[in-house]
């Protein structure tokens, strides 16, 4: 796997000649753990979604600005924020690039 830094550059290339706006791809899935990088052409956004069991979003390039909610926050290059467990949505507010962490089930105990 190429590093961080060459697939953000790729990424970001993509979403910018995508008719959409964007590309993505899981770099990491291990269990119930994904690691995705998303690319977003500015003014794109991922429409409100549903949020998985624990996720957090690292700004690798630009700036996004998260909807939910309990309030918008600003994201910019080497920020990391906790996603909120409510319905959100993800707008890119220059060309950015992130890592989305995401556990998308937790085990029920014993």
């Amino acid at each position: 796997m190429p590093a961080l830094p060459e697939q953000t550059d790729a990424h970001l290339a993509a979403a910018l000649a995508a008719a959409n706006g964007r590309s993505a791809e899981v770099l990491v899935h291990d269990g119930p753990l994904r690691q995705s990088i998303v690319a977003l052409k500015a003014g794109t956004e991922l429409g409100e979604h549903n949020a998985p069991p624990a996720a957090s979003l690292q700004v690798l390039v630009g700036e996004v600005r998260v909807t939910a909610p309990d309030g918008d926050v600003d994201l910019a290059g080497g920020d990391l924020w906790l996603l909120t467990h409510e319905r959100h949505a993800v707008l890119a507010l220059t060309d950015a690039v992130f890592l989305l962490t995401t556990v998308t089930s937790i085990p029920k105990p014993a």
